[in-house]
């Protein structure tokens, strides 16, 4: 049988089994349209076991069991519950989160996964992602790429004709003029000539600050915003910004592969796990977006 998403129960010591309940019982999606691989849970779709003890190599064999039926045309869209890096990595899979298990899964040719992180019309792109602050590395040529698969996916998922970017100086005030850094003037500006004169209407990197200021009021005010999305160059330029402003709506979004990921923007929280008490609100946005761009 084939559905329009798979939902992972993700890590066993974590809330995903618990939040995707609540967010099934509330969005009450069509039956035909889910399945749930993992773990059991209590709601009425149908069901794929992953039976093994290990939690890191549970969290891994579910994610290639998801894998496997999209690669088998099972299943269009894909979204994850959380998982823990660290109980992925003491299993054995060394990677850095499940944005790149899953590209090592279903990566061909040349793709990448790239991970953007949607709430409404508020749209934030990684540069870089899960990486200490001293091994960031930006490249002009990966830059190119990375925008033209955000304005190829804002054409085709969102049907934006001419996507506006806006893009996030590395360093503070741009760099000014090279007193604070060259990377403005070495790597981001030629990048962002050749997007240019390949008609994305992207901006010269702009002080990330001020980027977010702007469109952080506007989110907030209900205004349409200045830029489709954001490319930020690393995680907590992005992340920092997006979550206080929208962390309950806001669903990490894989693209750059043939099909979507979502996953909440909340962690495995073991904290309250148990306890009855997590919220569903991001995985609810993240189904919905999952079956809204899975079509």
């Amino acid at each position: 049988m084939n559905y329009k998403i798979a939902i992972t129960t993700g890590d066993k010591k974590g809330i995903g089994k618990e939040i995707v309940k609540k967010a099934l019982d509330i969005l009450k999606p069509e039956k035909k349209d889910i399945l749930i691989i993992g773990e059991k849970i209590d709601a009425d779709y149908d069901f794929l076991p992953v039976e093994i003890e290990n939690n890191g190599v549970f969290c891994y064999k579910s994610l290639e069991t998801a894998c496997n039926l999209a690669r088998e045309n099972k299943i269009k869209g894909l979204v994850t519950s959380p998982v823990s890096k660290f109980e992925l990595n003491k299993a054995g899979y060394n990677f850095n989160g499940q944005t790149e298990v899953i590209e090592s899964l279903l990566a061909k040719d040349n793709q990448k996964a790239q991970m953007l992180f949607i709430a409404d019309s508020l749209r934030v792109m990684l540069l870089t992602r899960h990486l200490a602050l001293k091994d960031i590395a930006l490249k002009k040529d990966e830059i190119i790429f990375q925008a033209e698969v955000l304005n190829n996916f804002l054409i085709e998922k969102y049907g934006i004709k001419q996507p506006k970017i806006g893009l996030c100086a590395l360093n503070p005030h741009a760099g000014e003029n090279g007193i604070l850094g060259m990377e403005e003037i070495k790597i981001l500006n030629p990048a962002v000539e050749i997007l240019k004169s390949r008609n994305i209407d992207i901006t010269y990197p702009l002080s990330a600050d001020a980027l977010f200021a702007r469109v952080g009021r506007e989110y907030l005010s209900g205004k349409v915003s200045s830029y489709d999305a954001i490319l930020a160059c690393y995680h907590d330029q992005g992340l920092c910004p997006l979550k206080a402003l929208a962390f309950d709506k806001a669903v990490n979004t894989t693209i750059g592969l043939d099909i979507i990921r979502t996953s909440p923007s909340s962690g495995t929280a073991y904290d309250i796990a148990g306890k009855g008490i997590a919220n569903p609100d991001s995985m609810i946005e993240a189904i919905k977006l999952a079956l809204k761009l899975s079509q």
